[in-house]
């Protein structure tokens, strides 16, 4: 279990500067002796709540400055009634969105929280609704929304503060679920319902560490709110002191060779510093699909790179997810194409390739901002094109790509192996074949033309 630090605890541990907003007047609730429900000793619990903490709610909002950025900062009180939602509280949360809009600041929520309030009943339950518009209002305004998850995060606070953020942070051994520890089937597996858990299910992005909470926020506020409008140029090529193939043959297994620089290599060749996200938010993840956002020539740019591997439905998820989060922010993105295809597995179809491949077709043609592609190794049918940027896509010396790979192509055909190579070169995959078809713009690094 992660160490359950006090909302004032938590803002001292990740902020360089705080100063609390001003608590909104009390809204027309109407709200009476016990609250809305007469809820018998609800006055005195919050009356006790507020002698524990130095709380007068379950949230404490308030403008904030992390690692030179400013921010507002959401952040819960556990100890006051389980750092539970109700009225007054999202009275808070409306507010401080409110103001993040306004002075276009990204928000924060440092999340720890049971859930809607029992005592409030219906009226604490509305509020996840009251919270999702305004995180909503936020999105639609482009401004990032970086969520940590604390010890607890259960119920409606991870269903809309946690789960409905950009990019989401979790500590270490934090609970995390929509269901509480008092409310699971009592044959639940306790181990689903933690950070850990969610980070390997797709639906965070990263553990990380207390002690390292602040460098992570105060890299992660710096490259969301760093905008350029301009393309990303495309990377250098690495390792291609050889020149442009003479074969088609030759191209394929240039682009095979395992000694070939990968996605990780042009990384972070072209980046000074990067953040990664991970997870489709569907329940999966892909190693072989690398998303986030980094530093390239003073500007921000948003990154989906192919790793070597057939892409699962996961990766052609968290692509897209990258895409349209980085059109909303206002950033353009660099895509690297290495794939020999899309997974084509019994699992991947049932995990619904098809669709997660042609969602990531429609955000790539839609992008509200614009995209550079490099092809860095293999190019493999649509399972890579996917992820190549329309008018804007360039090659490597050692890559290719083509409509199917020449070995599947041949056995198409009804070819015998041999043929093969003589197939490899009809497709006319070779990088200079792209150029003079019209299907990439150039070709980076190459000594020389052949």
């Amino acid at each position: 279990m992660a160490e359950r630090l006090s909302a004032r605890a938590v803002i001292a541990l990740v902020t360089d500067d705080f100063a609390p907003l001003p608590a909104p007047a009390a809204g027309p609730h109407g709200l009476g002796p016990d609250g809305p429900l007469g809820w018998e000793g609800y006055d005195d619990a919050r009356a006790r709540a507020a002698a524990r903490t130095g709380e007068e709610e379950s949230v404490v909002c308030g403008r904030a400055v992390i690692g030179g950025t400013a921010a507002v900062v959401l952040a819960f009180e556990f100890g006051f009634l389980g750092g539970s939602l109700g009225e007054r509280t999202g009275d808070r949360l409306e507010a401080a969105y409110t103001y993040a809009r306004e002075h276009r600041l990204p928000v924060v929520p440092l999340v720890a929280t049971g859930g809607s309030r029992m005592q409030e009943g219906m009226r604490a339950l509305v509020q996840l609704q009251r919270v999702a518009r305004q995180s909503a209002l936020t999105r639609a305004a482009g401004l990032p929304q970086i969520a940590v998850l604390r010890d607890p995060t259960t119920g409606g606070g991870w269903a809309t503060l946690g789960a409905g953020a950009d990019v989401v942070l979790a500590l270490p051994g934090a609970q995390v679920g929509f269901a509480g520890s008092r409310v699971r089937p009592p044959d639940a597996d306790p181990a689903a319902y933690t950070a850990q858990a969610q980070v390997a299910a797709g639906a965070a992005d990263a553990l990380v560490r207390p002690e390292e909470l602040r460098e992570t926020l105060a890299r992660w506020l710096s490259l969301l709110t760093w905008r350029s409008p301009e393309p990303a140029p495309p990377p250098h090529a690495l390792g291609a002191g050889a020149g442009l193939p003479a074969t088609g043959w030759e191209a394929v297994t240039r682009a095979r060779s395992p000694e070939r620089p990968r996605a990780e290599a042009y990384l972070d060749a072209y980046f000074t510093r990067r953040a990664a996200i991970s997870g489709d938010r569907c329940g999966g993840t892909d190693p072989g699909m690398l998303c986030g956002f980094g530093e390239h020539g003073g500007r921000t740019v948003a990154y989906a790179a192919q790793n070597g591997t057939a892409i699962r439905p996961a990766g052609y998820r968290t692509a897209t997810r990258l895409v349209r989060l980085a059109g909303r922010l206002g950033f353009p993105v660099l895509t690297l194409v290495d794939t020999p295809g899309a997974a084509n597995d019994a699992e991947a179809e049932r995990q619904g390739a098809g669709g997660a491949i042609a969602d990531l077709f429609r955000a790539v043609a839609t992008a509200r901002t614009p995209v550079t592609t490099l092809v860095i190794g293999e190019g493999g049918s649509g399972g890579a094109l996917a992820l190549a940027a329309p008018g804007n896509t360039w090659a490597t010396p050692d890559s290719y790509f083509s409509v199917i790979a020449p070995e599947l192509a041949a056995a198409i055909l009804k070819r015998p192996e041999h043929q093969v190579r003589a197939t490899a070169g009809q497709l006319r995959l070779r990088p200079q074949d792209l150029v003079e078809l019209g299907m990439v713009r150039g070709v980076v690094g190459a000594a020389h033309s052949g």
